[in-house]
């Protein structure tokens, strides 16, 4: 969606850049994350209110570090440098950047010459704010003055004398800086002058007439897997052009317990979306067999899957368009945004594009974060069970069975499963965790149920809090919750005699076993 409010910002490779954008966007203030070497022509864009220098993991003493053209600082606009940022605005302006001998990694206390300065406005003299620097600044650049200091960084904020010009070497974004949303208010909408008119419901109204008008008389098709993104892109662009949109669901034998029933209930019943439904389980599964290897299960299932979904694309007659669930971040880690960095991803389907489809491409989100997805989803009346969901790997339960895939396996998990879940929800859990699953093991324990001796599979439980999905840290849930999931799947579920709690964070391990 166009807009003529908003805030650029150049990314230097921090882990909270995308973060940053958030935040801004919590303030009804569309950002942008772009490229460090953005041409300085381009944000000169009136659209563009102010510029953010994003923090960075290298040092600006280092050789080749990344860097702006001397150009940018030209820039008739109000920009604000963040760690790394704060360090290139000083050097490149002719102050003093050094490592330092003490880094900073964590809470430190800012202390603030004065809060005259309109970007600290309704700041005490002293907060709490969150550090995560080597380098720091030794003497400001003439022109400009210090505005706070922490005990070991001598200059951790400062302003120009007369341009808007600030530089900060703590996060405001991350939730452990002190008023650090209200700093980034101060920037974006006091210093910078946005209005805060990014609003879902505005953005939903003008992304459908852009549909509308991009889609024309011609036909889309959409692969519906039941998750938060392409529910939200079905109901949205079946909000802008009715019938002209067809859903394909793919059930690979391998989903959530009554995962199928309960997508065609809500698109085909309740939405009156036309969707084509394949079971395809007997296909995958026999595909499946006998493969223990992780890479070879999604190997296997992402070819297939590509497979049945041309083949009912090859049925349908006058489709132009291939719609798709792509968010923002899957357009930021698409591209390279760093030296020489390498494609974290190309998508996030399960088995990619189909590369003899020759459809255009459809991609109603990719201007939003996961949040904001959500909310546009409440806006068209998505169960909010559905838009609430924990995220659900491509592969489904194939990734959380160890060893071979067979029927008799998923069927277990899918119980184990959704007992955890369904515990989850009645204790007010689930919104509490960001995502939670259950895991069968190819080991089997000794047990005693009901005097006699058993000899079943072991269940695992993974439960993690996280903001980004980057790093995670194991959920810490009530013992009596616990208590509950255990003896609730030891006893319902067939095959399964012992539970097990994954307490593993993001690093070291990752959030699925495979």
């Amino acid at each position: 969606m166009e807009t003529q409010n908003k805030i650029a910002i150049l990314d230097f490779g921090s882990q909270y850049t995308k973060l940053i954008a958030r935040r801004i966007r919590e303030l009804s203030v569309y950002s942008e994350i772009l490229p460090y070497n953005t041409d300085p022509k381009d944000l000169a864009d009136p659209a563009i209110k102010g510029v953010i220098l994003s923090g960075g993991p290298r040092s600006v003493l280092a050789d080749g570090a990344p860097a702006v053209v001397p150009e940018f600082w030209d820039l008739d606009k109000p920009i604000l440098g963040i760690c790394y940022g704060l360090q290139l605005m000083c050097r490149d302006h002719g102050g003093a950047v050094v490592s330092a001998d003490d880094r900073e990694y964590g809470p430190a206390t800012l202390q603030l010459e004065a809060v005259t300065n309109p970007l600290f406005k309704g700041f005490e003299t002293q907060t709490r704010v969150w550090m995560s620097h080597g380098d720091r600044l030794e003497q400001a650049p003439a022109g400009f003055h210090i505005l706070g200091t922490s005990d070991n960084a001598p200059i951790t904020a400062m302003a120009h004398d007369s341009r808007p010009l600030f530089g900060i070497q703590f996060h405001p974004e991350v939730s452990h800086s002190q008023n650090g949303l209200t700093l980034l208010k101060n920037f974006v909408t006091g210093i910078c002058g946005c209005d805060q008119d990014w609003l879902m419901a505005d953005y939903m109204e003008a992304t459908v007439a852009e549909i509308r008008e991009q889609v024309g008389d011609d036909h889309v098709l959409l692969g519906l897997s039941g998750g938060v993104d392409s529910s939200v892109a079905a109901a949205l662009i079946h909000r802008a052009i009715g019938d002209q949109l067809t859903c394909v669901f793919v059930d690979h034998g391998m989903m959530r317990k009554d995962e199928r029933r309960q997508v065609v209930h809500t698109f085909k019943d309740q939405f009156g979306i036309h969707l084509i439904d394949v079971d395809a389980s007997d296909l995958f599964l026999g595909r499946l067999s006998g493969v223990n290897d992780p890479e070879k299960k999604r190997k296997i299932i992402g070819r297939t899957f590509v497979e049945v979904f041309d083949s009912e694309a090859g049925k349908l007659k006058n489709v132009t368009y291939l719609a798709q669930g792509t968010l923002y971040p899957d357009v930021i880690e698409s591209a390279v945004a760093v030296g020489p960095a390498q494609t974290i991803k190309s998508h996030h389907n399960v088995g990619g594009l189909p590369e003899k489809m020759n459809l255009r491409l459809l991609e109603p989100l990719r201007e939003l974060f996961k949040d904001e997805v959500r909310q546009v989803g409440r806006l068209l009346g998505l169960p909010e069970v559905m838009v609430e969901r924990h995220p659900f790997p491509g592969p489904g339960l194939a990734v959380r069975i160890l060893g071979e895939i067979t029927r008799e396996g998923v069927a277990v998990l899918q119980e184990a499963d959704a007992i955890f879940i369904d515990l989850l929800h009645k204790w007010g859990l689930y919104n509490e965790v960001s995502q939670a699953f259950a895991v069968l093991l190819p080991v089997r324990t000794v047990g005693i149920m009901g005097d006699e001796r058993t000899y079943e599979q072991v269940c695992a439980i993974r439960s993690v809090s996280t903001t980004d999905f980057m790093t995670a840290d194991w959920s810490r849930l009530p013992y009596d919750f616990l208590a509950e999931v255990s003896s609730r799947i030891v006893n319902e579920v067939k095959g399964i005699n012992r539970v097990v709690l994954d307490i593993t964070s993001k690093p070291p391990g990752t959030i699925e076993w495979e």
